[in-house]
């Protein structure tokens, strides 16, 4: 990788690396460094280190914005900003899949867009800057780049994307899909309440809102709350 796309990307990261071999480390992939030489190191150490930071800082964040809130409303809200498909979302903000370093067979199968990828490299990225500049640039690094989700939760608070949260948990932990129907609708045509019903791991929920998305959102959040207070199954 050229020294010009490396500066690329600290421009869209808003920060400079004193120790730029930190940012190379970030973007190797275990299938390129596979195909290198055996000293060529992967990014999955940093990987490990960068969810800890990110977890950190954003709780950080999440308790100085949201002062009213209590511990399992914090802890949901940190997992809506720190899950897979948060993290590739502002991984795609600073076109991070451009300057991922992928093997032969990742890069056939367009792994620079795969979310887990992008999200496993952004976690790196942020181990990166913490070991390159310490704790306060990686905060404000983090702050920069989740600021508009901090905003649309703040906007909104109830209303976090349970679906995506709810689809994520389901899929990963007991590879089934949500399934939403709606039952009705009461109330006059200006004032509607939308009813809908979920079903997914052996549980249903309710949910109500003023619009499908809104009634799909509470029983998506309800079965949430439910699945990710149970513990996860054995694995056969």
């Amino acid at each position: 990788m050229t020294n010009k796309s490396l500066l690329d990307l600290e421009k869209k990261l808003f920060y400079h690396f004193s120790d730029p071999t930190l940012l190379e480390t970030a973007l190797c992939h275990s299938s390129w460094a596979h195909e290198q030489s055996s000293e060529t190191r992967d990014n999955e150490r940093l990987e490990f280190l960068g969810d800890a930071v990110l977890n950190m800082v954003i709780s950080h964040i999440l308790m100085a914005r949201f002062p009213e809130l209590k511990e399992g409303e914090l802890s949901r809200i940190r997992a809506s900003l720190v899950n897979e498909t948060r993290l590739a979302i502002v991984a795609k903000s600073i076109q991070l899949g451009e300057f991922v370093q992928l093997g032969k067979g990742e890069s056939k199968s367009n792994g620079n867009k795969k979310k887990s990828i992008l999200a496993d490299t952004f976690e790196a990225l942020v181990a990166a800057v913490y070991l390159d500049g310490g704790f306060n640039r990686v905060f404000e690094v983090i702050d920069i780049h989740f600021s508009s989700h901090f905003d649309a939760i703040e906007k909104d608070t109830p209303l976090f994307d349970y679906k995506s949260l709810l689809q994520e948990l389901a899929q990963n932990r007991y590879h089934q899909v949500p399934l939403y129907k709606t039952i009705g609708a009461e109330g006059p045509d200006h004032d509607k309440t939308f009813h809908v019903v979920l079903d997914i791991c052996d549980i249903q929920t309710d949910g109500f809102g003023k619009s499908k998305k809104r009634a799909e959102q509470d029983a998506a959040k309800k079965a949430f709350d439910i699945l990710s207070n149970q513990n996860e199954p054995s694995q056969s």
